[in-house]
């Protein structure tokens, strides 16, 4: 698969990718209804753009997992420093 070094899973990305988009097509639904009142036609536009604004969205997620601007070190990762024994 495509190789991406961030510190979100890829499996986390794909649904968060997944979560946002339903949350986008049901948007796109209520807007297509809206200004063109077919219910018909609003599905056709909310169904299409599903499936590439899923990859888009995807891809550009783990794009910018690559930009280290404005990210703040991960402490969780770091050692902790071990306590010497006392001598």
């Amino acid at each position: 698969m495509f190789v991406f070094k961030g510190l979100e899973s890829h499996p986390r990305s794909f649904v968060k990718a997944v979560s946002w988009r339903t949350v986008g097509s049901i948007d796109t639904f209520v807007l297509g209804l809206f200004f063109s009142g077919s219910a018909k036609l609003a599905g056709a536009i909310a169904g299409t753009e599903v499936i590439t604004k899923i990859l888009l969205f995807y891809f550009h997620e783990r794009a910018w997992s690559l930009v280290r601007w404005g990210h703040r070190p991960d402490t969780a990762a770091e050692p902790e420093a071990e306590a010497l024994p006392a001598t």
